[in-house]
Formats: C-alpha cells, structure tokens, sequence
C-alpha cells in the first residue's frame, strides 16, 4: 500500500466477528480504491487513546461497535442524528476534527423502504420491540418518516420511559403484556431486541391480529431468518431483515472514508448471507 492509502476500520472488543471487512473490502475492490478496511479490536480501557489518534494510528475513520459507541460519541463531535439516538457508530477525520453520525438510522429506514416500498404512505403508528442503542435508532427513524406513535414494549419499564423522555410524545412506553393489544390492526412491527437472535431465547409472539397488509422488521441478521420473519412470511406480510439494516447503514461510512457512494448489490448481500448461513 502508498502512503496515499486511504484505511478504515471496525473498532470493538471483540471485533473478529464482524461482517465489516468482507462488506467494505467488496466495494474498495469493485471501484478499484486504494484503500483497506482493517479489524481493530480494542479494549475498553485503551479506547479513548486509540480513537483520540485515529490520525497518528493511519486511519481515516472507521465503525464503531460494542461496547464503545458511548465513549465514541463522547470524544467526537456527533451530528444531529447522532445526537438524536445518543450513540455513534460512524467515524470519519474532517481537516482534523473527529466527528462522528449513527448510520443505523438510514440502515433501518433504507432497508425497510427497499423491502416495503411505500411503507410509510400508510403507516401512522408502530410497534417496537426493544428499547436499547438499536431501538433508539429505530425510533429516530421512524420520527424522521413520520410515524406519529411508536409503541415501544420493553421487559424493562424504565427504559422505555427513557425512550420517551429522549424523543417526547410520539413515543408510548408499553409492557410485553400489551402486545396483542397493541398488533390489533397495526401495520408495522420492529423487532429492536436481541430476542431471536442465535444464543438468546426465542421471541415468542401472535401476529395474526396484525392488518392483512402489515411489514415485519427484524434488525436480527444470525440467523438470516429468524422465527419473527418466518412467521411474517407466512401470513404473507413483507419483511425486512437485518442484515440488510447491515448494508444499508455502511453506505455512507463507507462514502465518508472513501469518497464513492457504494451501491447495495444483490451480489453483496448473496456473499454475505452466505458467509452468515455458514455461522449457524
């Protein structure tokens, strides 16, 4: 590699098991950039000097994963959306300054409107399982197209109420009791929590009091299909699954670092969905 060599890289503990250098090494590859996209797994305590010389360590900028989008956010100069969910997972050196967005949001939304297109024309309210960094980003997303109430069930009553005081009274905290209550009629679920997720438990729920024409989201991507999706598909209602969340939030890390706007093929999402097949 030149000194003109443009890196970037996915910064957690651990990080080995992350998709991003297969999904950045495909586009630097296929637009011919002189660049690399490298692991750089960090522990907690030696994150904030790694990431206050991202310069002085030759990177450009890089992902942010567990568990370090807090302290991300804290030593960066966030944009609007970052502000908005409270967490950075996107980092780029502008003349200097560290700044930082959270691509989760155009993830989720970018995803959704490929999978279900249109989904938002009719779509005034919505359920969201969850109320962690994911779920955050989901909401922003949501508050962002226009849905009016975002119903967010979580074991946890504190943290939804959290989620309200974040975001104000588009948001209604609920209970898990709730749920069938509130999927009577509702045209948009979003599973925003690990539940179904390879190695935690199953989630468990009735979609049959769901609108004929309603769209299920999972940002669960191992397994590539989860239950949630399987039995969304089976009452014929769209889906949209994580791991397209996956490649659409890296679009614009991936433009910010390198200088070309990528596009999502179905080239890519083959190869990585194979790579997530071959992992459950």
């Amino acid at each position: 590699m030149s000194e003109a060599t443009r890196v970037a890289c996915v910064m957690g503990w651990p990080a080995k098991q992350s998709r991003s250098p297969k999904l950045h090494g495909y586009w630097i590859k296929r637009y011919n950039i002189d660049g690399d996209y490298r692991v750089a797994e960090i522990a907690p305590a030696d994150f904030p000097a790694f990431v206050q010389g991202l310069a002085k360590n030759g990177f450009v900028g890089g992902n942010v994963t567990m568990p370090h989008k807090d302290v991300a956010f804290s030593l960066s100069e966030p944009d609007e959306r970052a502000r908005a969910v409270g967490a950075a997972n996107t980092l780029w050196l502008d003349n200097g300054k560290l700044r930082a967005t959270n691509t989760d949001v155009e993830g989720f939304i970018g995803a959704l409107d490929v999978n279900a297109p249109g989904w938002d024309r009719s779509t005034d309210t919505a359920v969201v399982l969850g109320a962690g960094g994911a779920s955050r980003a989901v909401i922003c997303g949501l508050i962002e197209r226009g849905v009016k109430t975002i119903h967010v069930v979580n074991r946890t009553a504190a943290k939804a109420a959290a989620a309200k005081e974040r975001f104000g009274s588009a948001v209604s905290p609920a209970t898990w009791e709730e749920v069938p209550r509130l999927l009577n009629g509702a045209k948009l679920l979003i599973n925003a929590s690990s539940l179904g997720m390879k190695g935690q438990p199953e989630l468990k729920i009735d979609l049959s009091p769901m609108a004929k024409d309603a769209v299920v989201a999972d940002i669960v991507y191992v397994p590539l299909k989860t239950k949630l999706l399987e039995a969304a598909q089976q009452r014929g209602f769209k889906t949209s699954d994580g791991l397209d969340m996956l490649l659409y939030q890296a679009v614009r890390g991936f433009t910010l670092w390198f200088g070309k706007k990528p596009e999502v093929t179905k080239e890519l999402r083959d190869m990585l969905a194979a790579d997530v097949l071959k992992s459950t």
